[in-house]
Parts: C-alpha cells; structure tokens; sequence
C-alpha cells in the first residue's frame, strides 16, 4: 500500500474518563485537543465522564456509530485500581484489536518512565471503521503516545503506510 501524498483532516473526539478532573482542569484533554487541531485535524466533540464503563461505553458507541468520526482518543481509566474500567468498557465495542499500538505505546513509555509502564493497559483497535486509541491519563503519556504514535499514523503522508490510508479498504 503507497501512502497519499496530500494531508486529509480527520474528524475527531476526545473522551477524558476521570474521578478528579473537570473539564476546567483537564491538561490531558486540553493538550490532546490542541494537538490533533495543530496537527490539522478537527474536533468533532470532546467530553468527560466519571470511571463508569456502562457511561464511557455508551459515550464512545455514540461515536462509533457517528460515520463523521474517524477516530477516538480516550484518556484515562487504564490502570489497575478498582475504578480503572475503560479496557473492559471499550474492548467489546471493537471489531479488531491493534496489538501493536499497546505493546509500542509500553515500550516507548519505558524509556521515559522505566518498568512502571507495565502498569499501563493503553491498547487501540477498529470500531465500525473509526479508530480507538485508549491512553493512560496522565499528560505526559497522551504526549508520548500523540507525539511517538498517534499522529504519524493519523497522516496520510507518513510512508511506508498509516491508517489514515487504510480509511478508503476498510469498508472492503
């Protein structure tokens, strides 16, 4: 598969899942949105909700039914604490897990912060054609993975290949 070579702005949402934050307070949402909006892309809707896998599954099947949205960034609610439920609330939603996102997003996370990456369970997949990538809540690591992953993959001009090129054969 050969990469475009023109940029396609992709249509967006930002989902922080948080006990603590409000949205006045939520620099992983804050720089996430900022981020895919420098990057080009556009920002289809961005909210917040408690650790609830019944409200962050129904948030996030909203928009995968939403054919505008291409992707959906979720942060937060990937640990291993009791509240911690967004693996169990997102992973029956998708039709194809993204192995590799997880075991890349851990690896270049151990560079920074050594083996406490192992408690991180961030992983991506496909849900009726848009995109999930769920991170870990702290700023810092939606950095690492925007900036080390996410956003090379979201361009179309990023060769060898991206998923945004896959976009047009994932209907086949």
């Amino acid at each position: 598969m050969t990469a475009q070579s023109e940029f396609r702005a992709l249509t967006l949402c930002v989902l922080t899942v948080s006990d603590t934050r409000t949205l006045e307070n939520d620099s992983s949402g804050d720089y996430l949105c900022t981020a895919l909006r420098d990057a080009g892309h556009q920002l289809q809707q961005r909210l917040l909700v408690k650790d609830n896998k019944y409200r962050i599954r129904a948030i996030v099947a909203e928009w995968i039914a939403d054919e505008r949205v291409h992707g959906i960034i979720v942060s937060g609610g990937t640990g291993f604490t009791g509240r911690d439920t967004t693996p169990e609330a997102i992973e029956p939603l998708l039709d194809k897990i993204m192995p590799g996102f997880g075991e890349l997003f851990r690896a270049v996370s151990f560079e920074e912060i050594g083996t406490s990456t192992l408690q991180s369970r961030a992983f991506a997949g496909l849900a009726n054609n848009s995109f999930v990538f769920c991170l870990p809540g702290s700023t810092s690591a939606c950095r690492t993975a925007w900036e080390k992953l996410i956003q090379a993959q979201l361009d179309a001009r990023t060769r060898p290949c991206n998923l945004a090129g896959l976009m047009p054969r994932l209907r086949e």
